[in-house]
């Protein structure tokens, strides 16, 4: 039987919730709708402030996120004509406010209040996917392949790269492994400095044009190459606390904006390419990339050219939206934990076994399987 589930997705770059709702049946999925719904200007700033604030403003942020989410949920269902009670259940990944796995205790914080969710649409919501994958021994990401495995993974081997604000790569294929992790920065430093020299009137560098005017500089690359994150065996795991500001080397300071947003869109791709072959020793037969770094053709093009004889394929191309896949993939886990089936893949992450990850906030419409 076809169940309905809707994912929820906020990346590191915290500009907006992505949303999918989708069907499941068996080794199957069909997409039934996506949207993006941006964050307004006062709320992303507030996100971006995250790790810096106080306890009463991430409590508050908390409740306004949920609220946020709740209210996105319900216009993106009223849009596709699709009552709530239909709806199965919402697997919310939430938006990560710190990500500490080698700290100690080991700790991750993801926010925007399941219960407000649960209790606005009527919708069961499975969220706060992170923390049981840590209390497993694990660096609670990257949790994406599992849905990676069970969907891409009946093939030769392949690589499925996503490209949001940090970049997470997972092998999977018949007779291989499956390896997962981090590989490093994705959007977070280009955007970062996009946002802030045009201060504010930019986003994201759209389709790769000012790193495709720019010159790379050569010599900055191979200062952040020789980050002991990259040389890190895995598993491992990372996130805006490490990839910021302040890791722009002072040598690229000088640079004129093209040249600067030129030289991180070509080490992003590098810190990608590098990682396949310190970490990946089998042979691809195609890398497939999602994210919001898929629509970035200079990205992509150096990745092309990095990776080469290796064919690099954007998901568009299998019918996947290239933003929508992670909210895909928790739409997925919140109907597995609901079932009380596994969602986790810990060879990606770590931990000792594999779990149920995600809590369960029953909805006021629904019972919980």
């Amino acid at each position: 039987m076809k169940k309905l589930a809707v994912g929820l997705m906020s990346g590191t770059s915290g500009d907006g919730v992505s949303l999918v709702l989708c069907s499941f049946n068996a080794r199957q999925f069909k997409l039934r709708g996506y949207r993006t719904f941006p964050y307004p200007s006062a709320l992303a700033k507030k996100i971006l402030q995250g790790p810096s604030l106080r306890a009463n403003e991430i409590s508050q942020l908390n409740m306004s996120l949920g609220i946020y989410f709740a209210d996105s949920i319900q216009k993106f269902l009223k849009t596709l004509g699709i009552a709530p009670s239909r709806v199965t259940v919402i697997g919310s990944h939430g938006q990560t406010i710190y990500h500490g796995p080698k700290d100690n205790p080991p700790n991750t914080l993801q926010i925007g209040e399941p219960s407000v969710i649960a209790e606005r649409t009527g919708i069961p919501v499975v969220a706060d996917f992170r923390m049981r994958d840590i209390a497993a021994g694990g660096e609670g990401a990257p949790l994406i392949p599992f849905f990676d495995r069970y969907f891409f993974g009946q093939r030769k081997p392949r690589a499925l790269q996503n490209i949001g604000g940090i970049a997470n790569v997972t092998l999977v294929g018949r007779s291989v492994p499956l390896i997962a992790f981090d590989t490093g920065p994705g959007n977070c430093l280009i955007d970062l400095v996009v946002q802030k020299k045009t201060k504010g009137r930019l986003n994201f560098d759209r389709s790769g044009k000012i790193a495709q005017s720019g010159k790379i500089n050569l010599k900055a690359i191979k200062a952040m190459s020789n980050h002991p994150y990259l040389q890190k065996k895995p598993p491992k795991s990372t996130g805006r606390e490490l990839f910021n500001e302040g890791f722009i080397p002072s040598s690229l300071k000088n640079e004129t904006f093209e040249n600067l947003v030129a030289t991180l869109t070509y080490f992003t791709a590098l810190t990608i390419a590098k990682s396949y072959g310190q970490f990946i020793r089998y042979p691809l037969s195609e890398v497939i990339v999602s994210g919001g770094g898929a629509l970035n053709h200079t990205l992509m093009n150096h990745l092309s050219q990095l990776l080469t004889p290796v064919p690099v394929r954007s998901i568009a191309e299998f019918g996947i939206p290239v933003q929508a896949k992670e909210p895909l993939a928790f739409a997925f886990f919140g109907l597995q934990a609901l079932e009380g089936k596994t969602n986790h893949a810990p060879e990606g992450t770590g931990a000792r076994r594999a779990c149920i990850l995600g809590k369960i906030i029953p909805g006021g419409n629904h019972a919980t399987a």
